[in-house]
């Protein structure tokens, strides 16, 4: 079967992905597939910047809003859902946009990565993180090198979560991980993807997009939305940014000026890394929102978008 053509808009947040990937569709008669962490649950509206219907200009949106902050959620899970998505989104004969600042969740999808199914040890897992907390992550990142030295070399001391779970995944299996990971992108990509990346010629200019975003977030009841999250739920949703930089001051502990603060340089520094994480695909055709006017970056944009609607599978 011919690889399925995939128009991905990624970039930053506050880089204007969402309305460039919404005139694409409309362009191009094409559906959008979110690739964002957090879109994905419900009620997180105003923290996750989710497209408003106003915004969506009638352009269906798939893979957003549709799981409680309390259930666990995995790259594998999106990977098979948003393929699913995609294949709807073909079969009826529409342009497929992908579009989001979740690089993970972007490159896994549209690599085809086929993901080992490993089964989960609730209590092995258990007494992993608590040797991890008695022993120190040192202890246990040596440990994984003993049975699997790559993956041991990515990851640092710190990161529980992850150590853990790689040793969970060598006792359930026997196999590295590493080699697991190996297996899973051994087929090729399903896809033949077109990337369009947002970025900007002048970090700072950027970077005041996100200060004003925040603001506008707060007008628009943020501090409201994470007050009433903290209510319901404990989850790890409660990590996404512009809900823990505010929960000091909902606890009373800092001034709203502090949190908010601390809640545009998180943003930056998300920004940051999310930059970091597209600049390795070599791929991806950067277009720049302060270096042109809009309607000029909306054709430079359908110029770039043309390698998909002109794939004879279109």
């Amino acid at each position: 079967m011919a690889p399925l053509p995939v128009l991905a808009v990624v970039g930053p947040t506050a880089s204007g992905k969402t309305a460039l990937a919404v005139e694409l569709a409309l362009a191009l008669d094409g559906e959008v597939v979110s690739a964002d962490s957090m879109q994905i649950y419900r009620g997180m509206d105003i923290a996750s910047a989710k497209p408003t219907k106003a915004e969506m200009r009638g352009v269906p949106h798939h893979m957003m809003d549709f799981l409680d902050p309390e259930t666990p959620y995995s790259v594998a899970a999106y990977v098979q859902e948003a393929a699913a998505c995609i294949r709807d989104i073909a079969v009826r004969g529409k342009t497929v946009i992908v579009a989001g600042g979740t690089g993970l969740y972007i490159d896994s999808l549209l690599s085809g990565t086929a993901f080992v199914e490993t089964p989960s040890d609730p209590a092995l897992r258990r007494l992993l993180e608590a040797q991890y907390d008695a022993e120190g992550g040192e202890a246990l990142l040596q440990r994984l090198a003993g049975v699997d030295r790559e993956t041991a070399s990515r990851l640092h001391a710190n990161d529980k979560k992850r150590i853990v779970r790689a040793l969970e995944v060598h006792a359930q299996t026997g196999l590295p991980p590493a080699q697991l990971a190996e297996a899973s992108h051994s087929a090729p990509s399903p896809y033949k993807p077109v990337y369009i990346g947002l970025a900007f010629q002048d970090r700072a200019v950027l970077y005041e997009r996100i200060d004003r975003r925040v603001d506008a977030m707060l007008r628009a009841g943020l501090l409201d939305e994470a007050r009433a999250f903290f209510a319901k739920h404990a989850a790890t949703a409660a990590q996404a940014i512009g809900y823990k930089e505010l929960k000091p001051y909902l606890d009373g502990r800092v001034p709203l000026e502090t949190a908010v603060e601390s809640l545009k340089r998180a943003t930056r520094r998300y920004a940051k890394r999310q930059l970091t994480w597209f600049r390795r695909n070599e791929a991806i055709h950067w277009i720049y929102p302060d270096a042109c006017p809009p309607e000029d970056l909306r054709a430079e944009a359908l110029e770039i978008a043309k390698a998909v609607t002109e794939c004879p599978e279109k």
